[in-house]
């Protein structure tokens, strides 16, 4: 009798842990499901209105209440799940095949990008984590960026959750407005189809506005964007390597790390050696990219109702001019290129 009950202890610890973080999972899905139907009803940004529903419910991540562990697990362990399995949308022959003045200038604007976002942080009177963090959004792929670099910048910075919701909202919104604006000054510089995809696919932060910027050109511009888009969403396992190396020691946490390259970084790397050997259905990739969506947004309305009102107008004036400027020197320094280079 005692050795049944030992073998089945496992198995009660695991329904318990479940019973422990499903409410707050459930609240997290539940507002991504509110998300997703607002943007697909009303064409507002869905991280957007993830972030911006959750913030109404941050009484849900109150000490005592039932939902907080839940929250926590879908802020975190569901979004590197999310990360890696993006991993799949990007192949290894889709990198080879651009053209070397293409990969000159998306490659020079996200290390560029990276480099002023800390170079105006630090003028500014800001730190360093804050620059690599929107320097990184603006440089990668905006939102999705931010969630993945945060994940890996030592957790001993309180204002660093504070720090993600800002750079999420502030990519998220400049997305939307360079998806207005960015294809109006395409036509005044006389740009091509082909330049104009260019242009867009290397500058404009989040991959669906890059999409909806591109298509709203031209086919030719809308394919040249996604592609060059995703060889900028590429640049994101090195640079995540490479900040997972510089601050495997740095972190104040306890929590014992077995790599200094956290999992996900190395199962977005596995997953796009994956599919570039197209050995998965394109169903089932479709499905696990479809998936890779919905716990990124889960996790950002998990971030969202995690995140005060109060403390996101702490970020101040300086956070806002960072991004701004950033997302400026990008532009200019795209079509500057595009003009020396491709023309």
């Amino acid at each position: 009798m005692k050795e049944a009950l030992n073998s089945s202890a496992p198995h009660v610890a695991m329904f318990r842990k479940l019973q422990t973080l499903f409410p707050g999972v459930l609240s997290a899905v539940t507002v991504a499901l509110a998300a997703k139907f607002l943007s697909e009803h009303y064409g507002a940004p869905v991280m957007l209105m993830a972030l911006l529903i959750g913030m109404s419910f941050a009484f849900l991540s109150d000490a005592g209440t039932h939902t907080v562990s839940g929250i926590e697990f879908a802020s975190k362990q569901l979004l590197r799940f999310g990360v890696a399995l993006l991993g799949l949308g990007i192949t290894v022959q889709q990198i080879a095949s651009a053209g070397l003045g293409v990969l000159l200038i998306t490659l020079s604007g996200v290390g560029l990008t990276i480099a002023v976002g800390i170079l105006l942080s630090r003028v500014l009177g800001g730190s360093a984590r804050f620059g690599l963090l929107t320097g990184g959004a603006v440089a990668i792929c905006g939102a999705s960026a931010a969630l993945a670099i945060s994940s890996v910048l030592p957790k001993d910075d309180p204002d660093l959750e504070r720090n993600t919701v800002f750079t999420v909202i502030a990519v998220t919104a400049l997305s939307t407005l360079a998806m207005i604006l960015y294809p109006i000054l395409s036509g005044v510089l006389g740009l091509s189809d082909e330049m104009t995809g260019v242009f867009f696919g290397a500058t404009i932060h989040d991959v669906a506005q890059v999409v909806g910027a591109g298509y709203s050109v031209s086919d030719l511009a809308g394919s040249t964007a996604t592609f060059v888009k995703l060889l900028r969403v590429a640049t994101l396992v090195p640079v995540v390597i490479i900040l997972s190396l510089v601050f495997s020691g740095a972190s104040a946490q306890t929590e014992k790390k077995s790599l200094p390259i956290p999992f996900f970084v190395l199962g977005f790397a596995a997953l796009v050696l994956i599919g570039s050997a197209d050995v998965i259905p394109e169903t089932a990739v479709a499905f696990l990219l479809d998936l890779s969506r919905w716990c990124l947004v889960t996790a950002i309305a998990a971030l969202g109702m995690k995140t005060s009102l109060r403390k996101l107008g702490d970020v101040g004036a300086r956070a806002i001019i960072v991004i701004c400027l950033s997302t400026v020197i990008l532009a200019v320094f795209v079509l500057s290129a595009i003009h020396l280079f491709l023309i």
